[in-house]
């Protein structure tokens, strides 16, 4: 299956499965002209909701309860669902995009979908259904912004992703402290999926760069107006996944102190 054809089956899925569905071999050999969806097909009962200041996240202290924790759970399969359908769009926005951006895009489109899969059948196993608590916009307010493949890596790879270096182990350690060892290795899954994304953003930032352009300023400049490099951190910043990405030193050390 060609990528496009692929990237415009997900956008325009309306039932999960669609959603995840992911071929064994797929080619790039017609990307066509650039194909923008404002907003993707949502199966039923997964449209986007209002998010209202009542629908925060439990604080970690409420992990003990089971409930608690599945609510989080959902709220991370619903981003991960995002994720899917934005890097479905990057591959329709982009066909003039390096070959090798692409497949690197598509590859982790791939992966984001196995995410969603763990999460659901992890939440399911707790007694929730995905979809039983709303799901919201997110990544997609930020999609008229993404309009070239330096932005696209800035926005989600590099911010994004970047802040799950932090968020993953953060939960997986309060879920593990709860005695719920399977959510917890869950979290250390995404953790190692995490560091290889940002890899794909830290080498495509290179390579996308000018030669003399510093990584850092680059990346702030290909930043949304209203958004700043704080999004890309938890609230304590682990720089050895950092590391392991390729992030460098120069980088980790000025995230540290915005």
């Amino acid at each position: 299956m060609e990528l496009r054809d692929w990237a415009i089956r997900i956008l325009s899925a309306d039932t999960l499965e669609e959603k995840l569905f992911a071929p064994d071999l797929l080619t790039d050999h017609e990307p066509g002209s650039p194909v923008i969806f404002n907003e993707p097909v949502r199966p039923t009962g997964m449209q986007f909701q209002r998010h209202t200041s009542r629908e925060k996240l439990p604080t970690f202290h409420e992990h003990r309860h089971p409930d608690k924790r599945a609510i989080c759970l959902h709220r991370f399969a619903g981003h991960e669902l995002l994720a899917v359908e934005i890097m479905a769009h990057a591959l329709l926005a982009f066909p003039e995009a390096p070959k090798h951006f692409r497949k690197g895009v598509a590859n982790t489109l791939k992966e984001e979908q196995n995410h969603v899969r763990l999460y659901i059948a992890r939440i399911e196993a707790m007694g929730l259904k995905f979809g039983d608590l709303p799901l919201y916009r997110h990544f997609w307010a930020h999609v008229p912004h993404l309009t070239c493949p330096i932005r696209y890596i800035s926005v989600m790879s590099l911010t994004f992703e970047m802040a799950n270096l932090d968020f993953a182990p953060m939960y997986g350690k309060s879920f593990a402290k709860a005695g719920d060892e399977l959510s917890s290795n869950l979290m250390q899954k995404i953790l190692e999926d995490e560091i290889s994304h940002v890899s794909f953003g830290i080498n495509w930032l290179k390579k996308l760069k000018k030669k003399d352009e510093n990584e850092w300023d680059v990346w702030e400049q290909n930043l949304p107006s209203l958004m700043t490099p704080a999004r890309a951190k938890g609230f304590v910043l682990n720089e050895e996944p950092r590391r392991k990405a390729g992030v460098s030193e120069e980088w980790i050390q000025k995230l540290k102190e915005w």
